[in-house]
C-alpha cells in the first residue's frame, strides 16, 4: 500500500468546494482546506505508485476549481 499527501492549489474561493468534492472518494483518507501556499491537502492511499498516479490524474485533477497539484508519497526511512 502506498500513501501520499496531495497538495492542491485552487481558484480563489474554491477550496471548501474542492475539498468537499474530493472527500469520500475511493482511496481518499482525508481532504481538508487549509491556509498557506496550498488550499487543500489530501491524504490518499493506493495499491501501488501507478494506481496512485492514475487516481490523481483521473479523480483529483478533473475536479473543477483545481489549478495545480503536487503529490508527495509517504516514505518510511
Amino acid at each position: 500500500m502506498v500513501q501520499a499527501y496531495i497538495l492542491i492549489q485552487t481558484e480563489v474561493g474554491k477550496a471548501a468546494e474542492v475539498a468537499g468534492e474530493i472527500s469520500g472518494g475511493t482511496g481518499i483518507i482525508s481532504a481538508e482546506d487549509v491556509t498557506g501556499p496550498y488550499d487543500v491537502i489530501v491524504r490518499a492511499e493506493a495499491e501501488n505508485v501507478d494506481q496512485l498516479g492514475k487516481m490523481v490524474v483521473a479523480n483529483i485533477q478533473n475536479v473543477e476549481g483545481i489549478t495545480r497539484t503536487l503529490t508527495c508519497p509517504v516514505v518510511h526511512l
